[in-house]
């Protein structure tokens, strides 16, 4: 094996050796030596990497034209963002993503990574930041303090478009099932007691319906993350950039993006604010618990299949049991619940690292960061899992589901208003004591002719409101 070759790269606190191919420099190689916690990097998050890069990018644009940046040094800059931001050098970004610093370390593997490839580009040697410096150029005009928060923020930004995508590509699952199962009449239930005659397919609409609701919420919610404190430097005033940096950068990367980012109106007031991030996060949570709640429902309506509900089969996906034969599990709702748990807590700590802002900066924000990050990563993956490997190939049990309607003591309901509330009640006991039928036990007490019967009873005349016949 040959030797690992080295150069030689210091900062305050003295020299460190970096390795020589590396593109990142000794402050990102102290930060791979000091944070070896969540063990989840820069890199493991390719549209963080792009993000940062995009804000490099504009950045080094406002500069050139407000005449901070030597022209030729700029272009170089440029030019290495762009490469980034079209997938190179994705291994250069090693950092943890869970540090102290409040994210310089973030912000310097960018700083160094795009100085040392605009550095080969300019013709010179890795290292010699007498040509591009990753302080002086790569980060002029800015601050950990404001290009770090507008990389994450714009990181997910780009992550919720695959987060909505994965939502409605579930939500379309679901419909496609409530349209195939729009026949089958089963029993409603409340508090797990049988309640009113359905269908499956309303059931599945319903599912459908309730998680549409979130796209408009994320959506609400990831337009508070549009709004960057670019040029607001360490703590918002400003020190050290050019005048009008703030509003060119966020115009440059607007353009550069597609996306419309604006500058906010009070650079101190945004710099050390967590208010977009504890939002955007709730948003999350409040998906999670719909769609916990909806794979609860899956096990349910599946459970059995001899001494359960057995309304639903879901596609069996793995054997249930290492001791029981035959036994088939619903592996896919349960992993989808635990993604949703880890959601919630995730949550949780955003808060607490919100709350946690002293002054004028929040030094929490990795945390946060990581974990917006990957409630967004598990929520898109688990979405993608639940439709492909359960939901477009859930099959219903047709004839189990209306012989309990017909047998279910919930179709007295139908009958309060024809025969009165204290009649109905009488009747659902008798039939709960006796096992007897609530149509016998109406006919045997001659309360409606077999007649008005069928027609009160018929389970479609129950699916809807509609006019009370006069009989």
């Amino acid at each position: 094996m040959a030797e690992q070759k080295f150069r030689i790269e210091s900062d305050l606190l003295g020299e460190l050796k970096v390795p020589a191919d590396a593109y990142y420099g000794v402050q990102t190689q102290r930060a791979i030596e000091n944070y070896k916690i969540s063990c989840n990097h820069m890199s493991d998050y390719p549209e963080y990497v792009k993000s940062i890069a995009y804000v490099k990018w504009a950045a080094a644009l406002a500069n050139k034209e407000l005449g901070a940046l030597e022209p030729h040094i700029a272009d170089a800059i440029c030019a290495a963002c762009k490469e980034i931001t079209e997938g190179a050098l994705a291994d250069q970004f090693p950092v943890d993503m869970v540090q102290g610093g409040a994210g310089t370390s973030v912000n310097m593997n960018a700083n160094e990574v795009i100085a040392n490839r605009a550095l080969e580009l300019m013709g010179h040697k890795k290292g010699e930041y007498q040509f591009c410096s990753p302080n002086d150029h790569v980060n002029c005009a800015q601050s950990t303090n404001d290009a770090y928060p507008t990389a994450f923020r714009y990181t997910f930004v780009r992550m919720n478009a695959g987060l909505e995508r994965a939502l409605g590509d579930l939500i379309a699952s679901l419909r496609r099932k409530g349209e195939q199962f729009k026949h089958v009449i089963k029993m409603g239930r409340t508090q797990l007691q049988d309640a009113v005659p359905m269908t499956s397919g309303q059931e599945f609409m319903a599912f459908a319906d309730n998680l549409e609701e979130e796209i408009a919420n994320l959506e609400r919610n990831v337009v508070l993350l549009k709004e960057i404190n670019m040029g607001g430097t360490a703590i918002g005033t400003g020190l050290n950039a050019v005048p009008g940096f703030a509003e060119l950068c966020a115009s440059r990367m607007s353009e550069l993006t597609g996306d419309n980012l604006i500058s906010a109106p009070n650079l101190v007031e945004a710099t050390p604010d967590t208010g977009a991030y504890v939002s955007y996060s709730a948003a999350l949570k409040r998906l999670a618990s719909k769609l916990s709640k909806t794979c609860n429902d899956l096990r349910l309506m599946a459970s059995g299949p001899r001494c359960g509900l057995h309304e639903i089969n879901l596609p069996p996906m793995a054997p249930g049991s290492s001791i029981m034969p035959g036994k088939v599990n619903p592996v896919i709702p349960e992993v989808t619940n635990q993604v949703c748990f880890k959601v919630f807590g995730n949550d949780t700590t955003v808060a607490f690292a919100a709350e946690a802002g002293q002054l004028q900066l929040n030094v929490m924000e990795p945390i946060i960061v990581e974990s917006i990050l990957e409630s967004i990563t598990w929520l898109t993956n688990a979405m993608d899992t639940l439709r492909t490997r359960c939901i477009d190939g859930i099959t219903v049990n047709k004839e189990h589901c209306e012989e309990m309607v017909r047998s279910s003591i919930g179709i007295v309901t139908a009958l309060n208003p024809y025969i009165g509330y204290k009649n109905s009640t009488k009747i659902a006991k008798e039939a709960l004591e006796t096992g007897g039928s609530v149509y016998d036990i109406v006919l045997q007490k001659g309360l409606l002719s077999k007649e008005e019967l069928d027609r009160i009873l018929d389970p479609e005349n129950m699916l809807s409101a509609h006019k009370v016949p006069q009989l």
